[in-house]
């Protein structure tokens, strides 16, 4: 598959929640993104793929003590480090659009250490033509190549998903979802409620499983005043973040088996 167009910003996610982060205090760690894996903080592992992109231009790490990050990290002329905010989408919105962050953003986070080239040129590729591009894999996908991974799904009409977090935000206009997201954020572990932040109706049908992924997303950003696409991702390893310590041994096994490859 070919690259995407050129001119991206990617932004990852490199801080954490208030309060002691469990797998990075299991670490001896200060953030969960300096976890070691397979050998190295897996925030170097996020930075060296996307690094690797010739589509994007330059890449923003948005974390609480930028120093601490900055220490595990290569010196790049595409790097710039900006403190977060109170929340995720916070954050975003504090710089997107600006110099350090011009629009295209491609948004991930620093606990995808399976991130590979392939895995952004899809998305990108797919996520070309609309202002605001969500990344999922289905629970087939996921369960094919590995069975006994737990995960929360989001069930919907046609199938399960499990993020992947991969984000698009093409222009200006997707700053109208970011602004959603700072009020549904507090609700992310709630589905019903996270989903009545979208309307009434949407929530409904995904209650009931009356609407597909692709058409919920689809119907969201209408809500919105702007065109919005899940695209379905291939890789199982899309899904597969670093939240606790069965995550870490899959991922360290995962990435072991590709080294020696």
């Amino acid at each position: 598959m070919t690259e995407a167009k050129t001119g991206w910003t990617a932004i990852i996610l490199a801080g954490q929640r208030p309060g002691v982060d469990p797998l990075a205090a299991a670490f001896g760690e200060t953030f969960k993104a300096l976890v070691p894996v397979g050998g190295r903080p897996m925030v170097a592992r996020v930075v060296e793929t996307v690094l690797s992109m010739s589509s994007i231009s330059k890449v923003v790490i948005l974390c609480q003590q930028p120093e601490i990050i900055r220490a595990v990290l290569p010196d790049h002329p595409k790097l710039s480090y900006v403190e977060s905010q109170s929340g995720i989408s916070q954050s975003i919105l504090s710089v997107a659009g600006s110099d350090t962050a011009p629009w295209p953003l491609f948004v991930t986070t620093a606990d995808h250490p399976l991130l590979t080239h392939d895995m952004v040129s899809h998305f990108l590729e797919a996520s070309a033509g609309v202002d605001v591009a969500v990344g999922m894999v289905e629970r087939a996908t996921i369960l094919a190549a590995y069975p006994d991974n737990k995960r929360t799904w989001i069930k919907l009409s046609g199938g399960a998903w499990s993020g992947a977090n991969l984000f698009a935000l093409s222009s200006e206009t997707a700053r109208k979802a970011l602004t959603l997201w700072v009020n549904a954020e507090k609700d992310r572990k709630q589905l019903f409620k996270l989903f009545w932040h979208f309307g009434p109706l949407i929530a409904l049908r995904a209650v009931t499983r009356t609407i597909s992924l692709q058409d919920g997303i689809a119907a969201l950003g209408r809500r919105l005043g702007l065109s919005a696409r899940a695209v379905p991702l291939p890789f199982a390893e899309a899904a597969i973040d670093v939240d606790k310590l069965s995550d870490h041994r899959l991922v360290e096994e995962i990435i072991a088996v590709r080294e020696a490859r």
